[in-house]
């Protein structure tokens, strides 16, 4: 496809249309919009000429945006991240928003309801998102079934997977392996998702001993296969630099295929949205701008300290072309978005695309 035509089609479109519709489906509660929406795109996507549509509009196509990693070729370094499609049902239609891979999950044995609703929140002062969702998805074994459903072959698909709550820690090895196991022939990657807040205990599996064990256990599955898949950690951004040490040594040790960084942060104390409002919004970890600064320190702080050693990952707080760039500057080798979808719209996943063709890299 030639991206110019791609972007000569978007300038006859008005240029606030995706802001008016935010603003509107802003107005409802958060978690309902999001089933809406996303419902809303399949019965688009029936439409005759509209697959043809998103593809003239948001689809760019060129070997420079090709990487190879992990023994994956990914179409683009573009992907959507974890927590969006959990159950995955909507990847197939994400697709046409450009993606180069999409991150299902996070995904446990059995299924389970989450926290309690509401626990999905806009800071729309932040053009943040603040969530407590608590790994609510319908198991893996439904997923299995959606996963059969593939149609686009080019499309990279991650499996993030993480323990049932109920599960306590010292049993959690054997959800993370029967998540793997029965995974294993309808994704390309896997991530262990040890780094959300919202899980009670869960963030304790990130310490030294216990994520040793559990990605020891994890690559000596994996390495009973025909055909191994790359199994990466997603990490949060709270971790200190001693913290962030061990991680290192952990993923040389286990040789991890890679990391990524970051996850949701529990640190509110730079917001513009008011403490006050804040709080009585409760726990939950915080997605978007927020989050920016942070996960590049740590991408670029794993990447140089650990002299390149393994790929990195880079998510949090993209919502411009530029935090892209900044991110893959700072050692990332691709990038996921998630708060900057929603905020920016399709045409961001676009743009990221344009501007790493520009500047080359």
């Amino acid at each position: 496809m030639n991206k110019k035509r791609g972007s000569s089609l978007a300038f006859f479109l008005p240029l606030n249309m995706y802001s008016i519709l935010r603003s509107l489906l802003f107005l409802f509660d958060a978690e309902k919009v999001h089933y809406f929406t996303t419902s809303s795109l399949n019965k688009v996507l029936k439409l005759p000429f509209a697959k043809k549509i998103f593809t003239y509009l948001f689809i760019v196509e060129d070997k420079k945006l090709e990487r190879k990693l992990f023994g994956l070729t990914f179409k683009n370094p573009v992907g959507l991240a974890a927590g969006f499609d959990k159950n995955a049902t909507m990847f197939n239609d994400l697709a046409y928003c450009g993606f180069g891979f999409i991150e299902i999950g996070t995904l446990t044995p059995k299924g389970q309801a989450g926290n309690d609703k509401p626990r999905l929140f806009r800071l729309k002062a932040d053009s943040a998102i603040l969530n407590r969702m608590g790994f609510n998805n319908d198991g893996v074994e439904i997923a299995i079934e959606q996963l059969k459903t593939r149609k686009h072959k080019d499309l990279i698909i991650g499996g993030n997977i993480g323990k049932n709550k109920v599960t306590p820690n010292e049993d959690a090895n054997n959800d993370y392996l029967i998540a793997f196991e029965k995974l294993f022939p309808f994704v390309d990657y896997f991530v262990v998702n040890v780094s959300s807040p919202n899980t009670p205990n869960l963030r304790a599996l990130q310490d030294k001993a216990p994520l040793m064990n559990l990605l020891s256990e994890l690559k000596n599955a994996n390495s009973k296969k025909a055909n191994p898949k790359p199994i990466l950690l997603k990490i949060a951004p709270d971790l200190t630099n001693e913290q962030l040490d061990d991680v290192i040594e952990i993923i040389t040790t286990t040789k991890t295929d890679g990391v990524i960084a970051t996850n949701t942060t529990i640190d509110r104390e730079k917001l513009k949205t008011p403490k006050t409002e804040v709080e009585k919004l409760g726990a939950g970890g915080i997605s978007g701008k927020p989050l920016s600064k942070r996960s590049t320190e740590v991408i670029r702080y794993l990447h140089e300290k650990s002299n390149a050693a393994f790929p990195i990952i880079g998510v949090g707080g993209i919502h411009t072309a530029e935090d892209a760039i900044e991110k893959l500057k700072a050692g990332a080798s691709l990038i996921q978005i998630y708060t900057g979808f929603i905020y920016e719209g399709p045409s961001l996943v676009k743009k990221i695309n344009q501007q790493i063709i520009k500047e080359n890299l």
